[in-house]
C-alpha cells in the first residue's frame, strides 16, 4: 500500500536532512520531487497543484528556514497538509436514533460491494451491533449466493428473496424483518453495472428514495485511480454518497485514489479494505494513513490489532513464564499463530515506525516471508509434545524425522533450534531487567 510513493517521499526528505540550514531553493527542489512522486502515484492534478502550494506556503516562512532542525519542520508540514487531504478526523458510522441503522452500499461490478457488504458486517458485530444483510443484487449471476454463502461462512443472516422480485421491494421487506426481529445494523447489497449506466443510476436513486438510509457507501477499486474517483464524483452527484469504502489497497502500490478522492468529491473515506480475510477492512484514520506513507508507522492500529488478537489473560499468563524462563516451543508455536491472524508479516511490521524502509530490502523482507512463518509451523508441528517442551532432546535422528515430516531439512531444523535458544536467553535476560551484554553492544 503507498510502497513507491512512500519510498519516493522517503528519499526525498532524507536527502533535506542531510542538509541541515535549508534555503528557499532547497525547498523548492524538494517540492518539485514531492509533485512528481504524487503524479505518479496518480494523484489527480488539481489536488497535487493545491497540496504543493499549501506545503509551500508554509514552508518558506522564517519559522522553518531559520528553525535548527528544518527538514523535520517540512516533514510536519507535509504530513499535516496530507491529513487535511485525506479528511482530518475518523468518521464513525452514526446509529439511527431508532434502529436499525440502514447502510446502503453502491459501486461498479467487480468493485468488491458483496464481499464488502459481509466484512463490514462482520466489523460491525465486533463492535456490539447485530447485523442483517440483504441481497439485493438481482442481476449479477450468483450474487444471491455468493452473500448467502458469506453469510453461513460468519454466521450473519442474510435476506434474500431470489432473483425474481423487484430490488426496492426486496430492500423494502429486509427493512421491515429487521425492525420486527430486531437487528441494529441493515446492509443492502445493491446491483452494479460494469459501466456507469441510467438504468443502475435509476435502480439505487429508488432504493434511497423508498428505504431512506442513513448512510450510503459508493464501494470503489483503489486499483483504477482516477476512474474511481471519477466514479465517486457520478454517484454523489446522482445518488448523495455519506462515505467511501476503498478495496484492494493491500495490492496498490500507488494510492492516487486514496490521495485525491476525498479533496474532489468531499465524501469521507469511512473504510479501506487491505486484504481477502473477511477481517481484512480497516476503519479509515486519515492521520494513521499519512504515518505510513511517510514511513512513520501506525502504532496506533498495530495495538487496536494486537487487542483484537490476543487474549489477555494468555498475555499474562505467558508473561509469567517468560519470567520463569519456561517459555517453549508450544508457548512459541501459539504466539506465532496469533500474529500469524493479525494479517500479513509484512503489513504488520510495516506498522511499526522505522521498518517500512527495511521492508523494501530484499534480504529482511526474505527473512520475514509469511512463507517462513509457515516453514517455522511446519517444523514444530512435526514434533512431539515432549519435544516441543524440552528441545534440548532433540538429537540426530531425530531432526531427520522432523525434517521428513515438515518438508525441510534437518539444517533447517538445527537452524531454528539455534535461533529460539538464543531468543530464550534474550528473553530471560529481558524479563529479568537484564539485557544480554551482546545486545547491549549491538545498541550502542
Amino acid at each position: 500500500m503507498f510502497e513507491s510513493l512512500s519510498d519516493r517521499l522517503q528519499e526525498t526528505f532524507k536527502k533535506l536532512r542531510g542538509k541541515g540550514r535549508l534555503t528557499e531553493q532547497d525547498v523548492e527542489l524538494a517540492l518539485r520531487e514531492v509533485r512528481v512522486a504524487l503524479l505518479e502515484a496518480d494523484v489527480s492534478l488539481k489536488v497535487v497543484r493545491d497540496f504543493i502550494n499549501r506545503v509551500r506556503a508554509r514552508a518558506v516562512g522564517a519559522e522553518v528556514l531559520e528553525s535548527l532542525t528544518p527538514a523535520q519542520q517540512v516533514v510536519k508540514i507535509v504530513h499535516e497538509e496530507l491529513v487535511a487531504t485525506l479528511g482530518e478526523d475518523f468518521q464513525r458510522i452514526q446509529p439511527a436514533p431508532h434502529p436499525p441503522t440502514i447502510i446502503m452500499l453502491v459501486g461498479l461490478q467487480g468493485s468488491g460491494k458483496t464481499t464488502h457488504a459481509a466484512k463490514l458486517a462482520l466489523f460491525l458485530r465486533k463492535q456490539g451491533m447485530r447485523p442483517l444483510m440483504v441481497a439485493a443484487d438481482t442481476y449479477r449471476p450468483a450474487a444471491v449466493q455468493q452473500l448467502v454463502t458469506l453469510g453461513k461462512q460468519l454466521n450473519i443472516p442474510v435476506w434474500e428473496e431470489g432473483t425474481a422480485v423487484n430490488p426496492v421491494d426486496i430492500c423494502v421487506h429486509a427493512v421491515e424483518h429487521a425492525r420486527r426481529m430486531g437487528y441494529t445494523v441493515v446492509i443492502l447489497d445493491t446491483a452494479g453495472r460494469l459501466h456507469l449506466n441510467e438504468e443502475m443510476m435509476r435502480e439505487v436513486a429508488a432504493i434511497r428514495e423508498r428505504v431512506q438510509p442513513h448512510e450510503v457507501f459508493l464501494v470503489a477499486d483503489a486499483m483504477t485511480g482516477q476512474e474511481a474517483v471519477r466514479v465517486a464524483q457520478e454517484f454523489h452527484e446522482r445518488v448523495g454518497l455519506t462515505g467511501l469504502i476503498l478495496t484492494k489497497m493491500d495490492g496498490d502500490a500507488r494510492g492516487g485514489a486514496a490521495l485525491s478522492i476525498r479533496a474532489v468529491t468531499g465524501v469521507p473515506i469511512k473504510f479501506l479494505g487491505v486484504g481477502e480475510k473477511p477481517d481484512a477492512l480497516e476503519p479509515f484514520h486519515p492521520d494513521r494513513l499519512a504515518s505510513r506513507i511517510l514511513g512513520m508507522g501506525d502504532i496506533l492500529t498495530l495495538v487496536e490489532k494486537a487487542q483484537e488478537t490476543f487474549d489477555q489473560e494468555q498475555a499474562l499468563a505467558m508473561q509469567k513464564k517468560l519470567r520463569a524462563g519456561t517459555f517453549n516451543l508450544e508457548d512459541f508455536l501459539t504466539q506465532l499463530r496469533q500474529i500469524k491472524r493479525m494479517g500479513p508479516l509484512q503489513q504488520i511490521l510495516e506498522m511499526i515506525p522505522g521498518f517500512s524502509g527495511l521492508m523494501r530490502q530484499r534480504e529482511f523482507a526474505e527473512a520475514l516471508d509469511d512463507r517462513q512463518l509457515k516453514r517455522i509451523e511446519a517444523i514444530i508441528c512435526s514434533m512431539t509434545p515432549l519435544e516441543r517442551r524440552r528441545p534440548e532432546i532433540i538429537d540426530g535422528s531425530r531432526r531427520r524425522r522432523i525434517a521428513r515430516g515438515s518438508g525441510t531439512t534437518p539444517a533447517e531444523v538445527n537452524q531454528l533450534l539455534n535461533q529460539f535458544k538464543e531468543m530464550q536467553k534474550v528473553m530471560k535476560h529481558m524479563a529479568s531487567g537484564k539485557p544480554p551484554k551482546h545486545l547491549l553492544r549491538m545498541l550502542q
